[in-house]
């Protein structure tokens, strides 16, 4: 009987598989340029807080802004529909992890409040931030023009999985190119991770492209619908398409690597593997400033029949300056993520991100185990 394929399987790679491959020539850290720009705004560290209600609220975004990151305000969340939303976070943390899907659909069900969008946006632009806001592709056209009213920035559009064509005999969807027309802001849009989506999207007039599906902490995609590319395939993969894009028009569309990233090492990858930036959650939902108060969870958790996020407790380790830019209490790279990046550069000759893109990266699954015997048996992290 001849030898039949159904199909053939690519093998892909995430954070853990890979290693990078230190220059000829080594770059003092402080003479590395580790700048992100979109459109007309540069930040000086190239790192967004991911839009989640356990990360960002108005005293984070602008706490975030002042140490040259961007924050995203989740627009859907409980900052725009409570007028209190302090108190329903301390609810969420206090309550036991058998009850906490079934409080987090309660919670998200009260309806957004369009005088509240108004609100944090003001309270974000007073505090003197970017203010970069994040909706879902069933509410954007309701949401996009109060918040652009109310002075945002940036517009993210986040859903678990971002095409720009949908099929549908329900409604009539959102169609990136008008709403591009229609903002005549900053979009970014996500999530992705194949290069024929990223291209079809960088070509509805985005500005940038959020890669990941299902990576986060507290994202269980993976595991309930089974749909995923591991991070390092996934950028690598968006970072092409970005290129052939600007091969074919001109412009540049920001790659973003979204989730998955816990360490500095995970975070010199990402860069290695053609992300403009990247946006984090879970690290910086340890911060003293976060206000999930210790606790992190995912922005499908509420969906009312499927799931796809969970509470994490994910503890408070340091403050917010600490994790970006140290000095580290610990000796797991999940504290300054700045000096990691800045330091990575350096040893592999890279003196902006562009240059980081050219960096050589082996496919190395020993590289976090090999020579650490006395870490293993001993449980050192």
């Amino acid at each position: 009987m001849p030898h039949l394929k159904f199909k053939e399987i690519e093998r892909a790679y995430g954070f853990d598989e890979v290693a990078l491959v230190p220059g000829d020539v080594t770059i003092n850290p402080d003479q590395t340029n580790i700048d992100f720009t979109v459109r007309d705004f540069t930040l000086s560290i190239p790192i967004l807080a991911s839009a989640m209600d356990a990360i960002v609220d108005t005293a984070f975004a602008i706490a975030f802004g002042k140490l040259g990151g961007l924050a995203v305000l989740n627009l859907e969340g409980v900052q725009t529909r409570y007028e209190n939303p302090e108190e329903v976070l301390s609810q969420i943390a206090r309550t036991p992890e058998k009850q906490v899907t079934s409080l987090l659909q309660r919670i998200y069900s009260e309806p957004i409040k369009d005088k509240l969008i108004s609100q944090r946006i003001a309270a974000i632009k007073k505090g003197g931030a970017i203010c970069a806001v994040s909706v879902t592709p069933a509410n954007t056209k309701r949401l996009a023009p109060i918040a652009k009213d109310a002075g945002m920035d940036m517009l993210v559009v986040q859903s678990t999985v971002t095409t720009a064509r949908h099929v549908s005999k329900s409604y009539r969807g959102l169609i990136l190119p008008e709403l591009c027309q229609q903002v005549g802001l900053p979009i970014i849009v996500g999530n992705c991770c194949t290069y024929s989506a990223a291209l079809e999207l960088m070509r509805t007039g985005i500005d940038g492209l959020l890669i990941g599906v299902g990576p986060g902490a507290a994202c269980t995609t993976r595991e309930v619908i089974g749909v995923g590319v591991p991070q390092i395939t996934a950028t690598l993969h968006c970072a092409a398409a970005r290129d052939a894009y600007l091969k074919e028009s001109g412009k540049y569309v920001a790659v973003i690597t979204d989730g998955g990233i816990r360490t500095g090492g995970d975070l010199c990858k990402a860069f290695a593997a053609g992300a403009d930036a990247v946006m984090i959650g879970s690290p910086l939902a340890q911060a003293t400033e976060a206000p999930g108060k210790g606790y992190h969870w995912g922005m499908s958790h509420s969906h009312p029949a499927l799931p796809r996020g969970t509470r994490v407790a994910v503890g408070t380790t340091g403050s917010l300056e600490q994790i970006l830019f140290g000095p580290t209490s610990v000796t797991n790279g999940t504290q300054n993520l700045i000096g990691a990046l800045r330091t990575g550069m350096g040893v592999c000759s890279a003196r902006d991100i562009k240059e980081m893109h050219k960096v050589k990266m082996i496919i190395a699954p020993s590289i976090k185990t090999e020579g650490k015997y006395f870490q293993a048996t001993q449980n050192v992290p």
